[in-house]
C-alpha cells in the first residue's frame, strides 16, 4: 500500500514522502495513530502543495536569520555596572542583562540564543556567541565598563 507521511516515522521516512509499506503495518499502526495516509491523486495533490508552501516559510525564515544576524555580527555592546572600592563589580553579566541591552539596540533575539559560558565578573570586552536558526552564528564583543 502506498501512503504519504504526515510526520517524520522512524526507521521509514520523512515527513511528506510517499512510501510503500506492507498493508498490515499500514492499516494496524500508521493510519490509525495519524502518522500517514493513504496516498490517493487528491491526497498527493493536497500535500504537494502543502509541501510547496512549508518550503517558501522555510526560505522566508533562513533570509530574515540571515538578515538578523548579519545586522548583529560585529556590534559592541556597552554595559555599565557598579564597582566597589577594591575594582571588583558588585553584579556579574549575564546573559540576561546582555539579551535586554540588544533588546534595547532593537535587535530582536531570544535570551536562549546567547552563548554565554559562565557570567561574566570582570572589566573589560567579552567576544560572546549568539546561535541563529539554520546553523547560523554572529559574535559580538560585550564591553564591560564602570558606571560612574
Amino acid at each position: 500500500m502506498r501512503v504519504i507521511l504526515l510526520q517524520d516515522v522512524e526507521n521509514l521516512g520523512k515527513r511528506y514522502e510517499v512510501k510503500e509499506v506492507k498493508d498490515g503495518y499500514a492499516r494496524n499502526f500508521l493510519l490509525p495513530k495519524g502518522l500517514a495516509k493513504i496516498a490517493t491523486e487528491k491526497n498527493l495533490k493536497q500535500f504537494e502543495h502543502k509541501k510547496g508552501i512549508e518550503t517558501e516559510k522555510a526560505e522566508e525564515e533562513l533570509k530574515g536569520a540571515q538578515a538578523l544576524t548579519t545586522s548583529v555580527d560585529g556590534q559592541e555592546i556597552t554595559i555599565k555596572v557598579k564597582i566597589g572600592e577594591e575594582g571588583q563589580l558588585f553584579e556579574s553579566v549575564t546573559s540576561q542583562k546582555i539579551y535586554e541591552k540588544l533588546k534595547e539596540s532593537g535587535f530582536n533575539i531570544k535570551k536562549s540564543q546567547i552563548e554565554l559560558p559562565e557570567p561574566i565578573k570582570t572589566l573589560g570586552e567579552f567576544p560572546v556567541k549568539i546561535k541563529f536558526d539554520h546553523n547560523l552564528e554572529a559574535e559580538i564583543t560585550i564591553a564591560v565598563i564602570e558606571e560612574k
